[in-house]
């Protein structure tokens, strides 16, 4: 294992593409090994290509381009905008509620802060938000897609852990409403200080915030018939993401009349690098997913938590910090491929549940993509707009720790996690 790790390192400091990387790496082990036939290796990255609950993955990625296409993005932001934008702070509100609800539609943290520092960025600074507050708000509340269904990062980590996708999307409503209002307040009390106060705003009368509901409710009704259609059973994870499709080009075509040719051209652009990118990392990690349960790692790390920690609890936020800091270096897909069979059968065994960990896991990981030194959704905002790293990460910290404490309550409080799945699963 310390030879996988130290060419994974190796490669990874003199600038590989992040996929050879890990396949490189993972062949390592077959190479040196003495039992164990380099065609193995092969036939493992075969396995992982027919696994059918993998399926979602590509299936909700092209969904996510296609309702970008169809004019559901504006139609959310107009419905935010009315709702939220006369609080103090009135744009960052609407930049962390269309976080939220675009977390039903992209599952991508990355594709959604991209996205608002597009469309929201420039209206911020116009109207005389900070650069460092703007970029802080757009990025960081991006982080509510990781848990939102249908996060693609709960797809990778239910497969590879084997546990159940549907559970995963159900607890990760919760946790992902619990961001937003944490943020909101957060955005809130730093806009009070600063008057970032909008002076022409009106609280949105009931037949304007209707009207805009109405007009964005095609978009707000998918995340319902997604979770509502897999708690009834009439879909799998990965089926739904075929109905996705099928709903966002039924929704532009028909609906909103702004699909065309061109447009659902340009989705399939968009998502097939996506796709492939993707892809390429999940088939190469599937060398390392078995060298590491060939080599037993998940036990021996088990044995040296549990010879030193008892409570449940403290094992896992062992873990949780040790993921931070390996987020803050290496991309969230990584991390969930490579170290959730790692760590799934180590909570298991000291009887935590796998859904609560997953919830926990993909925010913690996921937030390495809102910070220094490697933030890919960070350096994307701050491009975008022009922002200074340094005034970035100062003008972030109120929105990190505010999120730090609601991954606090969230271990502490099972209950916040698994009540949806529960409720609906039993």
């Amino acid at each position: 294992m310390m030879l996988i790790g130290l060419v994974f390192l190796v490669l990874m400091v003199l600038g590989a593409p992040i996929a050879f990387a890990i396949g490189l790496s993972g062949f390592s082990f077959f190479l040196t090994s003495d039992i164990m036939p380099t065609s193995i290796a092969v036939q493992k990255i075969a396995t992982v290509s027919q696994s059918f609950p993998l399926l979602a993955v590509p299936f909700f990625v092209l969904a996510g381009h296609l309702m970008n296409e169809s004019d559901i993005t504006d139609r959310l932001f107009k419905f935010s905008n009315i709702a939220v934008s006369w609080i103090a702070g009135g744009l960052a509100q609407v930049s962390i509620i269309l976080s939220t609800l675009m977390g039903g539609v992209s599952g991508s943290a990355v594709a959604d802060a991209a996205m608002q520092a597009r469309v929201i960025g420039p209206q911020m600074l116009a109207q005389g938000y900070s650069k460092g507050y703007t970029s802080s708000v757009i990025a960081l509340s991006s982080l509510i897609t990781a848990t939102i269904p249908p996060s693609i990062g709960l797809i990778l980590y239910g497969y590879v852990g084997q546990v159940s996708i549907g559970r995963l999307f159900l607890a990760g409503i919760i946790p992902g409403l619990l961001m937003m209002v944490f943020l909101m307040v957060t955005a809130f009390l730093v806009a009070k200080k600063r008057n970032y106060v909008s002076e022409n705003s009106v609280k949105p009368t009931l037949s304007s915030l209707g009207t805009a509901a109405w007009d964005a409710k095609w978009a707000l009704l998918f995340p319902v018939l997604l979770l509502a259609s897999i708690r009834g059973g009439l879909f799998t994870p990965s089926e739904v993401g075929a109905f996705a499709v099928i709903y966002a080009i039924l929704v532009g075509l028909l609906a909103h009349k702004t699909m065309d040719f061109d447009r659902i051209k340009k989705a399939f652009g968009h998502a097939l690098s996506d796709i492939g990118l993707i892809m390429l990392i999940i088939l190469m990690s599937g060398m390392i997913g078995f060298a590491i349960i060939f080599l037993q790692v998940p036990q021996t790390i088990a044995g040296a938590l549990l010879d030193n920690l008892s409570n449940p609890y403290i094992i896992v936020a062992v873990m949780l910090i040790g993921l931070f800091v390996a987020g803050l270096f290496f991309e969230s897909t990584i991390l969930v491929l490579l170290l959730t069979p790692i760590f799934v059968p180590v909570i298991e065994s000291v009887g935590f549940d796998p859904v609560h960990f997953g919830i926990l896991m993909m925010t913690i990981v996921t937030l390495g993509s809102m910070t220094p030194p490697v933030g890919v959704a960070m350096y994307t905002v701050c491009s975008l707009l022009d922002t200074p790293i340094e005034e970035y990460i100062k003008e972030s910290l109120p929105f990190l720790l505010a999120i730090l404490v609601l991954i606090t309550v969230l271990l502490l409080s099972p209950g916040l996690v698994l009540f949806l799945p529960n409720l609906a699963f039993g």
